[in-house]
């Protein structure tokens, strides 16, 4: 099991930005992602990052404007959002998958408490 903690969550105006971090503890893992869910929806993915390869991948629906990026030295994951929406509004989780290229739920083993943003027009 990897332990995670999230922060960098909070309150924002469209057009604004925010960074998530990302700590990891215990075993090795292949990717980091990030998974969102909105009330009411299905938990998706957003964004990750393959903790060996450094390999970046994106939803076209953010990929213009989230990237991803990792300290190894500090086992943190970052997620930078700019350009925030109000439909990014959701609880934002990362999770840590053995996977290499992890981008569906089921491949995931391993989650972080989730921190909310909120994108007020």
């Amino acid at each position: 099991q990897v332990h995670l903690v999230e922060s960098g969550g909070g309150s924002v105006q469209a057009g604004g930005s925010l960074r998530l971090s990302c700590v990891a503890s215990g075993r090795a893992f292949g990717t980091m992602g990030w998974f969102r869910q909105a009330p009411g929806k299905e938990r998706e993915f957003v964004a990750g990052i393959g903790w060996l390869t450094d390999a970046t991948f994106l939803q076209s629906i953010v990929r213009d404007r989230f990237t991803v990026s990792k300290n190894s030295a500090e086992n943190t994951g970052y997620r930078q959002m700019n350009g925030l929406k109000p439909e990014d509004t959701a609880k934002y989780y990362c999770a840590t998958s053995l996977s290499r290229h992890g981008t569906t739920r089921d491949q995931y083993d391993s989650w972080g408490q989730g921190t909310q943003i909120t994108v007020s027009s």
